[in-house]
């Protein structure tokens, strides 16, 4: 798509922040929300190199139109100096995205308030206090909160006991956010299933079994979690709705 409308004028562009941004389902809601004509901030913690790859791709297809910010979203000053970067960089944000997320077990035997912190403040806290900040900028008719659930929010995965209620409190901060910013503001969720694997292991035993609970029969791809996205910015009667994107691994549950 082309910065220019039918008739030759020049579209106000439109903006759009990601978590975790830089890497994997957070990059490629970046490039396709970018061809579809928006400005990005990609928002990065330690992947600072594939944040500048990514940006400076997407500049050379059309300047001046990506960014990115470092910023550790465990603690509220890395929150703080995200919100407080994009605001230099944008007066209007139309769509953000709370995609950044840590994983892993976290068995009764070895959990502790380390371990709290570090699940519940990026799956949790994060898109609460950032939505905080810069919901100041979402003045547009058609601004969109976007967070990405997941379908383990639902239904607990064993030995994952702070992640999964991490993630459920992110579903109900979802449906809160829509209720209280309707109708100015539209706020929907995406729930994953298997879409990458985790960094972490995963043997071939245990992929081989998740698999087999997916009737369709495969993993998703990061693109489905994008054009999903997508869908819920341009659908502008949804707010308040978290959708599955699992395969139809769900139906089971």
């Amino acid at each position: 798509m082309y910065p220019w409308d039918a008739n030759g004028e020049f579209m106000t562009k439109k903006w759009i922040l990601v978590t975790g941004g830089s890497k994997r389902i957070g990059a490629e809601i970046i490039c396709l929300f970018h061809k579809n004509n928006f400005n990005t901030i990609i928002h990065c913690n330690s992947s600072m190199d594939d944040a500048k790859r990514l940006s400076d791709k997407l500049n050379t297809q059309r300047s001046d139109s990506s960014f990115y910010v470092q910023a550790n979203l465990n603690s509220i000053e890395g929150v703080n100096r995200l919100a407080e970067e994009a605001q230099k960089i944008t007066s209007e944000l139309n769509v953000l995205v709370n995609n950044a997320s840590t994983f892993y077990p976290t068995p009764i035997a070895d959990v502790n308030e380390t371990d709290w912190d570090n699940l519940i403040n990026p799956n949790f806290k994060a898109p609460l206090f950032l939505t905080q900040k810069l919901i100041k900028l979402m003045t547009a008719h058609d601004s969109s909160i976007i967070n990405i659930v997941d379908i383990h929010s639902q239904r607990p995965l064993k030995n994952h006991l702070i992640y999964g209620p991490a993630k459920a409190a992110l579903a109900m901060l979802t449906r809160s956010m829509a209720k209280d910013f309707a109708p100015r503001i539209r706020v929907n969720g995406i729930s994953p299933g298997a879409i990458l694997w985790p960094d972490q292991d995963v043997s071939d035993n245990t992929k081989e079994s998740i698999i087999k609970q997916i009737p369709i029969g495969r993993c998703g791809e990061p693109a489905d979690i994008a054009k999903t996205a997508l869908f819920l910015y341009e659908s502008s009667y949804i707010t308040g709705q978290i959708i599955a994107v699992d395969g139809g691994r769900s139906i089971g549950w």
